[in-house]
């Protein structure tokens, strides 16, 4: 099946770092899954948490599970086969429990057709005692609302305690041979679990909701669970890195938990709260064991306002100077204009890419001080001088429109600061340009917004289009996202339990991955809601201050009153101090005891970062360098057939870092290791023959090298020959002359195959026919065969250039998909006479 589906490498497993249990002698099962496509999933720093922490208990397993690409899930439906997990590729059926993190309200369709692809049934009261526990947690959990009538219980806040209960408490069920209904009503018992069916809902004729009912006198609120001290719980150090490239292949490391800024709109700095600074020595004992196993030349330091770090000048500057030698980068993707000191761009100038970012939010200093966003405008041109003058070209800008008590001035300020911004650059050597973004604000539920209106579709475009002109005229581009997601997300950002059967409908209409531009299709969720009796603009409008909200039994600490304060501080146009240096603003979050700002400490530091271990690997910079080169086979089997091309070169170079292999670099900019790859082959096709060459500072016994790379190589790669050749030798691409194919077709083959071979040696073109890009192309394919053989059930090819599976379905008349599944394997090449040695240079 994976022959027949793009990026098969999502689905394989077996990747570095996974955890492998026998099912067989845990007592409590968890699949993590993650309703995004694999790349997507793999990049979300939550997820490696919550595996570690099951997976570090004994009598538990965690596995994983990401959405599969519509091509796999129409797979898996024409088979009649179940959605598995990546570690066992067990049904998701037969686990204890199914944790779905959900990161964004258009990830619910993918949920749901998750479970129907597992064979789980959708509803909540449909399961029966074998079903597993349908789990959910992450921002979106905190309104879980609209999916109360699928998932059996919600985490509210931090999950890494709250997983290792859950799991206790299914195994003290299973132990004790409690019903479903039992257990359920254990697990409300848990801090921060919240179970749907322990409340009823009842609504006015109007809509409204007229009362939240518990059904239990001592469950009436839902407090959030928070981890008080990140250090409580040891950080993941050994990265499950992936086969492909995902969209942040790097070492990921929150430094901190939560925000004190207080900007009204951002769900994350509320339900967040309170701010949580990991330690200095413990950051960078956790980057140096994670690049030591995972082989990645990034780090990422992550947090909601990463500046706002009290100790991030000294760590971002012992880690430059700490990894420089190493080629890694340091990246810091969330920088808030306010905490852009001129010695921290200095720093982060050294890894700059092509552009930097810029989040203002607003274009007045009115709605400015209305979010609370607490910068001004000359903080954001001084922010934007100092980038243009440290040497970025791009400049890209993040507005909102839909602010409360936004007006057409407030637009034409975002052009005016833009234009502004965009002067600042002029002159500036190599030039410089300015990027402007803006999307629409959802209210979202647990901040001083969720009372506020969100505007429609139609006012949506018809402020984009107002901006756009403008900007045009100031010769700016303006990027937009896309009215018809926004209202999407923002009915279920703050919908009730009767969103239910829309997104049944939605998904029996085939709605799936709908934050992709590409598969969203507004027009069938316009049928859903149709279709149900909804009016989805309902739930857009602006509430009562005195309205029962959907998620008011769902306590997130940050308390009522202080969030309508802030809505009417908001509305008056007040700002809000800063709770890190302006004393407590009384949200209620910290009890000042367990429930407190934790900082990391400042002394000490420096001797932190110079006493690191030894890096991940030695420096180049040596005078007495005396270079070679070393010429590997390796082969490519099983699974590992499925890794395409370009993955398989990134699987190399990482086992390379990780191998601690001296392997040299070329100059420039962007120094690349100096690594030689063979000609690509076609994914599906196993080898034995792999020919890569590395150039080192200096000679490794190539028994040691061997040992070093198998060591470090996932299941299906192999070091299987290594010798050391001439510093000349031309790479791999170019020296290989022939390369022998095998093709095991015993009694499958075609009963004239010999005399097929014999007409098509005899033949001076041949042409075969592919697609590509959809259409078909002959291809000639007679040139680049040097011989064939039919012999004992093989056919062998032998090839000089040209593409063995494309030979091979006209030979056998076979369309793509069959000839994949053949079983082809690359058993063997021929090289070029090698070159004399001669002395090296450079």
């Amino acid at each position: 099946m994976f022959d027949r589906v793009s990026r098969p490498s999502r689905y394989l497993g077996g990747e570095l770092g996974t955890v492998s249990k026998d099912l067989a002698s845990v007592e409590v099962s968890f699949v993590l899954a993650f309703p995004d496509v694999y790349e997507v999933g793999m990049s979300h720093i939550g997820l490696p948490m919550l595996y570690h922490a099951v997976n570090s208990l004994d009598w538990a397993v965690a596995e994983r599970v990401y959405a599969p690409w519509p091509d796999m899930a129409a797979e898996l439906r024409k088979n009649g086969l179940p959605l598995t997990s990546l570690e066992s590729q067990r049904s998701l059926a037969e686990f204890d429990l199914l944790g779905f993190t959900l990161q964004h309200e258009l990830s619910y369709t993918n949920l749901l057709a998750m479970l129907e692809l597992a064979g789980v049934p959708l509803r909540r009261d449909q399961r029966d005692e074998q079903a597993p526990l349908v789990v959910v947690g992450g921002p979106c959990a905190t309104n879980p609302e609209p999916l109360a009538d699928f998932v059996d219980c919600a985490v509210i806040g931090d999950g890494e305690e709250a997983v290792a209960d859950l799991c206790r408490a299914v195994r003290e069920a299973k132990r004790a041979g409690s019903s479903r209904a039992q257990l359920l009503q254990a697990l409300a018992d848990i801090d921060g679990v919240y179970v749907p069916s322990l409340f009823d809902v009842s609504y006015h004729d109007d809509g409204r909701i007229a009362e939240l009912r518990p059904l239990r006198t001592d469950y009436t609120k839902v407090r959030r669970r928070v981890l008080a001290d990140l250090a409580a719980v040891d950080y993941p150090v050994t990265p499950i890195v992936p086969f492909m490239n995902t969209v942040h292949n790097r070492v990921a490391v929150e430094i901190a938990r939560g925000c004190t800024r207080g900007c009204r709109f951002c769900q994350a700095g509320y339900i967040g709260r309170p701010l949580r600074e990991r330690s200095l020595e413990e950051i960078v004992d956790v980057i140096d064991r994670s690049l030591r196993h995972s082989g990645y030349d990034e780090v990422s330091l992550l947090s909601l306002s990463t500046g706002d770090y009290s100790c991030i000048g000294p760590l971002l500057k012992g880690l430059m100077d700490r990894y420089r030698e190493e080629r890694i980068a340091v990246s810091l993707p969330s920088l808030r204009v306010g905490s852009l000191t001129s010695d921290l761009m200095e720093e982060i100038k050294k890894v700059r890419k092509t552009g930097f970012t810029l989040a203002p939010e607003a274009g007045s200093e009115r709605l400015r001080q209305l979010i609370n966003k607490g910068i001004s405008e000359e903080d954001l041109l001084i922010a934007a001088d100092n980038a243009f003058s440290l040497g970025w070209r791009i400049i890209k800008l993040y507005f909102m429109i839909g602010l409360p008590t936004e007006q057409e001035a407030d637009l034409d300020a975002i052009v005016d600061l833009a234009a502004r911004v965009k002067r600042i650059g002029k002159g500036t050597p190599g030039g410089a340009d300015v990027n402007v973004s803006v999307s629409t604000l959802v209210p979202k539920p647990q901040t001083p917004f969720q009372w506020q209106r969100q505007i429609g579709i139609d006012e949506t475009l018809a402020k984009q289009d107002t901006l756009r002109q403008k900007l045009r005229s100031k010769k700016l581009r303006l990027k937009w996202h896309e009215a018809q997601l926004s209202f999407v997300e923002g009915v279920f950002a703050r919908g009730d339990r009767r969103l239910a059967p829309v997104l049944e409908r939605a998904l029996a209409l085939g709605c799936r991955f709908d934050s992709w531009r590409e598969h969203f299709r507004f027009d069938l969720w316009q049928q859903a809601f149709a279709d149900c009796g909804i009016d989805p603009e309902w739930y857009l409008r602006e509430r009562a201050t005195d309205e029962i909200l959907p998620w008011d039994h769902i306590d997130c600490g940050v308390t009522r009153q202080y969030l309508l304060d802030e809505w009417q501080q908001a509305l008056s146009g007040n700002a809000t101090i800063d709770c890190r240096d302006g004393g407590c603003t009384g949200c209620g979050v910290c009890d000042f005891e367990t429930v407190r700002m934790r900082y990391a400490t400042d002394p000490g530091q420096k001797t932190a970062l110079e006493t690191l271990p030894s890096a991940v690997m030695a420096s180049d910079s040596s005078e007495d360098e005396q270079p070679c080169k070393v010429r590997l086979w390796v082969s490519k089997l099983g699974r590992g057939r499925f890794v395409g091309h370009l993955e398989f070169m990134t699987v190399v170079h990482r086992a390379v870092r990780r191998a601690g292999l001296p392997i040299r670099y070329s100059g420039g900019f962007h120094p690349a290791p100096q690594i030689s790859f063979p000609d690509a082959l076609p994914t599906g096709v196993e080898s034995e023959a792999e020919i890569i060459d590395f150039k080192l500072r200096h000679p490794v016994g190539v028994q040691d090298l061997m040992a070093a790379l198998n060591a470090q190589l996932p299941a299906g790669f192999a070091v299987e020959k290594a010798e050391s050749v001439p510093w000349k030798t031309p790479a791999p691409s170019l020296c290989i002359e022939e390369t022998i194919y095998s093709i095991p077709l015993g009694d499958q083959a075609p009963a004239d195959l010999a005399e097929r071979i014999a007409r098509f040696m005899a033949a001076e073109e041949v042409y075969a026919t592919r697609l590509k890009k959809g259409r078909e192309q002959l291809v000639e394919v007679r040139a680049g065969v040097v011989d064939l053989q039919w012999c004992d059930g093989i056919l062998r090819l032998k090839m000089s250039k040209g593409s063995p599976t494309l030979l091979a379905g006209h030979l056998l008349d076979l369309a793509p998909e069959k000839t994949a599944v053949l079983g082809l394997r690359k058993t063997d090449v021929r090289l070029c006479a090698p070159l004399s040695d001669e002395p090296v240079i450079g």
